[in-house]
């Protein structure tokens, strides 16, 4: 998994994914040994164009954050379905918040389109999923955390590369020090760049000499537009769309990265899930997150660029079916393989509710389903007579509804 724009996962995993037992915490470094580290990174840090001030003022006294390195080294045992994935990011509440953004910033993202190419509802949809309209940010230390992954755990010398980004940032004056804070790995703003991402990417584009990804939102929409752009984003393209596949049609060897021209799917019997056959152009590959009996699906290189703003095609689908929603479509038309469909986040909410209800303290009503809720879902769950798996579906939802 790649880390430049992990926040969307790390979103979803929690309250979708069964996961292993954590690890047990990290240890400490010994005393000074943190400072050591820090002091070690001085010269290179200059190297790569940090002052010497910057760096005095930012890591003075800095302490390390071993919570960040117990994140590091939990890695969850099981990956989200794709149906329990989009349902939690791609729900009638998202779909009415970002139609509400849409309008409320409708000139900037008409801009934003006219420079990059890249339409509104995309933008807006990255900038839902990443970040939930900016309700999400994250709220650690970037400088901390940074600074923590620079000298402990794994992957030491990315992070360093981060860190002194960063530093660089906070230098240019892009963004007030109290303000720099995002999640554990680093990423940060509306639509949750590393630093290296925002020194490549970010852009100012409502003139005021920053390129504020925290507190403005044109730079945030139209920096993740030139992110796309940059990525290959073609405005007359679709991302790609829902197909039928023929009966009995083998997706051996198929994948998002074998594209086929659209006349050679169409003479393999492929039309659009409405019946109308293919566009007479282009290219695409065929995608079925949940094997040929699910959903599938053709995507363009349009897709890609979206795939490459996080390297997960879960995360690339929720994005382009966000963005049709927005722009009044429904939902796929194939059902997904299980009996036992994901919840919104409306429907999270609610199992919480019953949840506590019936007497666990699982803590806040978020939609949130940690450990605390899922250990009250097992209990649940054995005493209803199902697997106690930890994992919330409609099946759950329906038995606590029902008492």
């Amino acid at each position: 998994m790649r880390l430049r724009h992990l926040p969307a996962l790390l979103l979803s995993l929690p309250l979708l994914a069964l996961a292993q037992t954590p690890p047990p915490p990290a240890t400490p470094p010994a005393p000074g040994e943190f400072a050591s580290c820090l002091n070690q990174l001085r010269a290179p840090a200059r190297a790569a164009g940090v002052s010497e001030d910057t760096f005095n003022r930012h890591t003075r006294d800095l302490q390390p954050d071993m919570g960040v390195i117990d994140r590091l080294n939990f890695q969850p045992e099981f990956r989200t379905a794709v149906w329990d994935y989009l349902a939690g990011l791609v729900d009638e509440e998202r779909v009415a918040d970002g139609r509400a953004r849409l309008a409320q910033h409708a000139e900037v993202l008409q801009q934003v389109q006219q420079r990059y190419g890249v339409d509104p509802a995309t933008v807006v949809a990255v900038w839902g999923v990443e970040s939930n309209f900016g309700q999400s940010f994250g709220s650690l230390s970037l400088v901390r955390s940074l600074g923590t992954l620079s000298c402990i755990g794994r992957r030491q010398a990315y992070f360093r590369t981060e860190l002194y980004a960063a530093l660089r940032i906070l230098q240019a004056g892009h963004i007030a020090p109290e303000r720099f804070q995002g999640s554990w790995a680093g990423a940060f703003g509306h639509t949750q760049f590393m630093p290296s991402t925002f020194e490549r990417l970010a852009v100012d584009f409502d003139g005021d000499q920053r390129a504020d990804l925290m507190d403005s939102v044109p730079d945030a929409l139209a920096s993740t537009a030139n992110f796309l752009a940059r990525a290959g984003w073609k405005a007359d393209q679709p991302w790609g769309f829902e197909v039928k596949l023929p009966a009995g049609f083998s997706t051996a060897g198929e994948g998002r990265r074998t594209k086929r021209s659209m006349a050679d799917w169409s003479a393999r019997g492929l039309k659009r899930v409405d019946g109308s056959a293919l566009p007479a152009d282009g290219s695409a590959g065929l995608m079925t997150p949940a094997g040929p009996t699910g959903p599938a699906f053709l995507v363009t290189r349009n897709f890609d660029a979206v795939f490459s703003y996080n390297a997960s095609e879960s995360y690339g689908l929720a994005i382009a079916h966000l963005a049709d929603r927005l722009r009044g479509g429904g939902p796929f038309v194939t059902p997904w393989p299980t009996d036992d469909p994901g919840l919104s986040r409306a429907e999270r909410r609610e199992v919480q509710s019953l949840l506590i209800a019936r007497g666990h303290d699982i803590g806040t009503v978020d939609g949130m389903l940690g450990e605390r809720s899922r250990q009250a879902i097992r209990t649940e769950q054995e005493r209803l007579g199902m697997e106690p798996s930890g994992r919330a579906g409609q099946k759950l939802l329906r038995a606590l509804r029902g008492g």
